[in-house]
């Protein structure tokens, strides 16, 4: 395991763990905070995950008080109970700025608390900090390090979220994802990532790239706290889903898609499907994405050219301070046309559909594929190729991304990825395929 001096740099919390025990009184909140805040004085220096708060420890003490005072009985106390939660740096929360990885004015980003925070808060939830994003969730990055080996990129653009709850600094961290800024990271950082359907978790007082396809997820240790966190707060659960799935029968996107993935990301998905067939789990090759260059396209036309209308206004009077990628992104986005954004929205319809005929005709359930083309790139300077995220962001569809395996003490992850709208279904499926990836049958 990684180490700096005597401090282990990977810790994996159990969000469900902590909240049962705060929950009950066995842990006491404030002894909580005093344990978070000692491992983030710990570890945070090295991975530089959460954006310091010269008043965190009053913030948290008084946050704290307010939520004792308001669910004093154990027993009717919400689900999230004192959990302790990263926020990606583009969501608003009351009483800490928004810079979004930027040295544009926090008061440029003001406005509302965003109501995915405000559903945290409302099952009880603590805001620990502000994680580390890349500029404006593009791909300019922060200095957060992966806390597997610091000299390798964490994922962007949810950086620090994902590099939060690989370190042990919080067992919940949220995240957003345009191409694949959540599933991604998951898979540098070795831990659960969770990008639901499109527009299953509401955007508003966030940090917009592209409104059409940004989706809020967020980052834990395992799908038993994924589920927790879905079904207790955020996707608002629909009637006739039920996470008690049967056995998913699983498909393999063979063809031009998957050939993006590296040789070793390759290996980890055969041995991947050997260790399903053992545990009975269906596997079949399924080809699909055949024309992955032109849905690459229409994705990037239609989120370059709403990156543009986003920051048209902040650019005008603060274009100065846009990081070199992030300026250049805004002038790409003007070459784009209207018509050509309009054929990347109404392409996001036609390739859900298709995956979901293809998904018939294979009687499939789900799709199984890298979750990156391979473990996390070397230097800070670049937060890895989301190839292996697009398609399915595209398509609105939800993913879990799964550890499996490691090239040199570096994570691999896995993608599991459910027809639309189907959330629940697809995170009772993935607990069976974490535990026979796990070899728990």
């Amino acid at each position: 395991m990684p180490e700096s001096g005597d401090i282990k740099l990977v810790q994996s919390l159990s969000l469900s763990g902590q909240v049962a025990a705060v929950r009950s009184g066995e842990l006491p909140l404030q002894d909580l905070i005093a344990q978070t805040l000692d491992r983030l004085e710990a570890v945070n220096p090295l991975v530089r995950a959460i954006l310091p708060d010269p008043r965190l420890r009053e913030r948290l003490s008084s946050e704290a008080a307010d939520i004792m005072d308001r669910w004093p009985t154990p027993s009717l106390r919400p689900p999230l109970f004192g959990a302790m939660v990263a926020v990606k740096d583009i969501f608003n929360v009351s009483r800490m700025p928004t810079r979004a990885g930027s040295a544009v004015p926090p008061e440029s980003f003001s406005g509302r608390e965003a109501d995915v925070v405000a559903r945290l808060k409302e099952s009880g939830a603590l805001i620990l900090g502000k994680a580390v994003t890349t500029e404006f969730a593009y791909f300019a990055p922060g200095a957060t390090a992966n806390p597997h080996d610091r000299e390798y990129t964490p994922g962007g653009s949810s950086s620090g979220s994902a590099a939060a709850v690989a370190a042990g600094i919080a067992p919940l961290a949220l995240g957003s994802q345009t191409v694949g800024s959540v599933i991604r990271p998951a898979s540098f950082c070795g831990v659960v990532g969770f990008k639901p359907s499109y527009d299953r978790i509401p955007t508003g007082g966030t940090l917009y790239y592209s409104p059409s396809v940004d989706t809020i997820g967020y980052f834990v240790s395992s799908v038993a706290d994924a589920a927790l966190v879905a079904s207790s707060v955020l996707l608002g659960w629909r009637e006739g889903e039920d996470m008690e799935a049967l056995p998913p029968r699983i498909g393999i996107p063979t063809g031009a898609f998957l050939d993006q993935a590296g040789a070793e990301m390759r290996s980890a998905l055969d041995t991947a499907i050997e260790r399903l067939g053992k545990a009975g789990i269906r596997v079949e090759s399924a080809p699909t994405l055949r024309n992955i260059d032109e849905i690459n396209t229409r994705h990037r036309n239609l989120t370059t050219r709403e990156f543009a209308e986003t920051h048209h206004e902040r650019y005008e009077k603060y274009g100065a301070m846009f990081r070199p990628e992030s300026a250049q992104l805004y002038e790409a986005g003007l070459g784009i046309s209207s018509a050509d954004a309009e054929a990347g929205r109404a392409s996001r319809i036609a390739l859900r559909q298709r995956l979901h005929e293809r998904m018939d005709r294979a009687g499939i359930d789900t799709w199984l594929a890298p979750s990156a083309v391979g473990p996390a790139p070397k230097g800070l300077g670049s937060t890895g190729n989301p190839a292996m995220n697009l398609p399915w962001t595209h398509a609105g569809m939800p993913v879990i991304s799964l550890p499996f395996g490691n090239v040199g003490g570096l994570p691999l992850g896995l993608s599991l990825v459910g027809r639309f709208g189907h959330d629940e279904t697809l995170l009772g499926q993935a607990a069976m395929v974490e535990r026979a990836l796990r070899g728990e049958g």
